[in-house]
């Protein structure tokens, strides 16, 4: 039988995951335990069975405990057979013991897993039945689970204490597609600056790991408390020594957080999920769970850390979605400059991505997908205390401030010296115009079109709004900084030109590659109106880079204006119907509008009603231009025809993509029999390399008007070019 004594100490080893050995062995000093780090996913140490009893219970980063049993050379089934045969087995399984036999082998001689598991059986059995003086081994009493690893012919033997692994704490029924490990988790937040009383966020919790783990840590709660293990039905394990150690852990539980930990997921169901789990581990009151987009992320805590595992392929199907995802991360970070940001990942371009390069990196495996953890420090708070010769006899509260940078977009003097010179540049183009809207009746124009290079900006104002968008162009700032930088030149916008802070609208307009199309940027459908030409317009100056009304097409719109009287009309690629109002102001009998967007031709019939120009003379025509022209009734004619098309469309309702340079001038031939002799077409285009030789259009006349048309605060003379096409 066995002899094992309550006070004997065993040769033990904290079993983990790669790359987690150093967070296990600082949980052992933690606890009163001095262990080393071995080889690789392995930390030694040594103590009792209440020492094995304490470590399972407390461990939060191991898999499991193990009593190391023997450690010698075997590169043959002699030496693992005879050495194994030699171990007093009696000494630490009773004789009615179950002892299923594991193995593993790497770079060994004896490869055949199978064949060393019988080998290291067959000695047990033989060294039991020595030990134990008997024949009998029934195998029907507690279980002692026995694995032999061999690596580099070096044969370890060890008996499991745990059973299931460490991670399985009990509490986490529902998992997500992608589940974390909860020692994994747990080492995250370990591994980072986060401590109870701090602002904690996980924008990608998923089935709540991180919170839950963090909440845990953060109320000293040990993770083993209300698990099973299998040392506890082995007979030399004194009664009551498990009961004794729970007591103890329960005794030094601390209250609820002072501030609440945030788990946030876009999918509200999987966090009904996390909330359940919450309420198993006893932490539900520790952790607000809310369905919310990573994009909308933000705190009022001025410092905190944001510790998450975000997908990384294995839960969204498509490159680009995940491009787009991790592209959204720096403005989502520099809207917590102060904070510590933390990231788990498997995606190979991430800190290109973020464009900043971490403080630290740890390699991880998420079960057996090797990750990186990327370690991004914020400033470091601190606390600058009342002298005690203070004067004022108020109470005087300690101020906290930030030691050192922000982790993600800071900016720096040069900042500051663009935003004083994009100011008075601004300031001296309002003067400029300043009298347009009066004398001119004109209140929508263009203040700056990147007059200074290194502020690659456009700036229009329509009546009390700015519209700016920002052009592409190279700098030397990382994302986050740059987003700062283009908030600080809107905010410097609206202040010179003192235009109220809502009204402010900035937009990235990226150029046009291959077949991309602007798209919307918001979903606010919030639309103003502004008056041009004694008529009014509604823009939308936050959901669309485009905002409704092409100011560069002023003088466009006031010659068909010119020549509309008495004549139909007929506006393709209408867009908001703006030209049609023009021609409808002007007297036209009679207009057509074709667009294949019906969204833009709803918003173009509301041009149309706000001027009142409502009645059947005017037709709205949601179809492809190109399918509009070729199947137009015959005798169907017109004497004015405003042709603008886009530079690209790939619009999915048409099987044909449109490219302005190769379908422009085919088009225009298949449109000119529909328009009356001595008719009219305008042909713009915002395609600056466009190539139209005249010879090729069937016309009386095709003159290039661009020059007249282009408005005169339009630096860019070459924003649009305009042929007028008379049949």
């Amino acid at each position: 039988m066995t002899t094992t004594t309550s006070d004997e100490t065993f040769d033990l080893i904290a079993a983990c995951a790669f790359g987690l050995e150093a967070i296990v062995r600082r949980e052992l000093d933690s606890l009163g335990i001095e262990a080393t780090i071995g080889e690789s996913g392995r930390v030694h140490f040594r103590g009792t069975l209440e020492t094995i009893c304490t470590a399972n219970v407390w461990l939060r980063t191991a898999d499991r405990v193990l009593i190391r049993v023997g450690e010698f050379p075997a590169a043959d089934f002699a030496a693992l057979f005879d050495t194994t045969l030699a171990i007093p087995w009696g000494k630490l399984i009773p004789p009615d013991a179950s002892f299923p036999v594991t193995g593993r082998s790497i770079n060994s001689a004896l490869s055949s897993v199978p064949a060393c598991q019988r080998a290291v059986k067959r000695a047990i059995v033989d060294a039991m039945r020595r030990d134990h003086a008997t024949d009998e081994l029934p195998e029907s009493g507690s279980e002692f689970k026995i694995d032999i690893a061999l690596l580099k012919d070096i044969a370890t033997l060890t008996i499991d204490t745990t059973g299931r692994s460490l991670h399985r704490r009990g509490y986490r029924t529902h998992v997500s597609k992608a589940p974390l490990k909860e020692t994994l988790a747990a080492a995250l937040v370990m591994l980072s600056y986060w401590k109870s009383g701090k602002a904690l966020i996980d924008p990608f919790c998923g089935s709540g790991t991180i919170p839950i783990e963090a909440a845990m840590i953060g109320r000293n709660m040990a993770p083993g408390r209300h698990r099973e293990f299998a040392f506890e039905s082995w007979p030399q394990v004194p009664d009551g020594l498990l009961d004794k150690v729970r007591k103890a852990a329960d005794d030094v539980v601390e209250s609820p957080l002072e501030l609440r930990i945030i788990g946030s997921d876009i999918d509200s169901r999987i966090l009904q999920a996390a909330r359940e789990n919450a309420e198993r581990a006893g932490v539900a009151d520790d952790i607000h769970f809310e369905a919310k987009p990573m994009q909308e992320i933000t705190s009022k805590r001025r410092f905190g850390c944001l510790i998450t595992n975000p997908p990384y392929g294995q839960r969204i199907g498509q490159d680009d979605d995940l491009d787009a995802l991790y592209g959204d991360i720096p403005d989502v970070l520099r809207k917590l400059p102060t904070w510590s940001h933390y990231f788990l990942t498997a995606y190979p371009q991430f800190e290109r991505t973020v464009g900043r390069t971490a403080d630290r990196r740890r390699k991880l495996y998420n079960g057996r997908i090797e990750c990186t953890y990327f370690q991004y420090h914020g400033p470091k708070p601190v606390t600058d205390r009342p002298t005690d010769d203070a004067t004022d006899a108020v109470e005087t509260k300690p101020y906290i401030h930030a030691s050192g940078p922000a982790a993600f977009g800071q900016l720096g003097e040069k900042a500051k010296e663009q935003a004083e010179l994009f100011a008075v540049r601004l300031k001296k183009r309002a003067k400029h115009l300043r009298r347009w809207p009066s004398r001119r009746g004109i209140t929508c124009f263009r203040l700056y079109e990147r007059d200074i290079p290194e502020i690659p900006l456009v700036v229009d104002r329509y009546e009390n709004a700015l519209h700016i968008t920002e052009y592409e162009r190279p700098h030397d700032r990382d994302p986050a900084q740059h987003g700062n930088w283009l908030d600080l030149m809107a905010e410097t916008a609206g202040a010179a030109l003192e235009i109220p802070k809502p009204n402010v609208f900035l937009k990235r307009r990226s150029r046009q590659r291959g077949k991309s199309q602007h798209t919307k940027v918001a979903e606010t459908d919030q639309k103003i109106e502004v008056s041009e030409g004694g008529l009014r317009f509604l823009v939308n100056l936050a959901d669309y880079v485009d905002t409704g009304l092409f100011l560069d097409h002023r003088i466009t719109r006031q010659m068909v204006r010119d020549e509309a009287a008495g004549k139909t009309f007929l506006n393709l690629f209408a867009y908001t119907g703006s030209f049609t109002v023009y021609a409808a102001a002007g007297g036209a009998k009679r207009t057509v509008s074709v667009d294949l967007s019906r969204s833009y031709l709803d918003w173009a019939w509301q041009n149309m009603q706000l001027n009142g120009f409502i009645g059947n003379q005017h037709k709205f025509v949601t179809q492809d231009v190109g399918e509009f022209v070729r199947n137009h009734p015959a005798g169907e004619m017109y004497d004015l025809v405003v042709f603008d098309p886009p530079t690209f469309s790939n619009s999915k309702r048409t099987e044909d993509d449109w490219n302005v340079q190769t379908d422009a001038v085919p088009l225009l031939q298949q449109l000119l029999p529909l328009v009356r002799r001595g008719g009219v077409i305008y042909f713009s285009t915002n395609f600056r390399r466009f190539k139209l030789d005249p010879e090729t259009i069937e016309a009386s006349e095709v003159h290039e008007i661009s020059k007249q048309t282009v408005p005169e605060d339009f630096r860019n003379r070459r924003i649009h070019r305009c042929w007028r096409i008379i049949r």
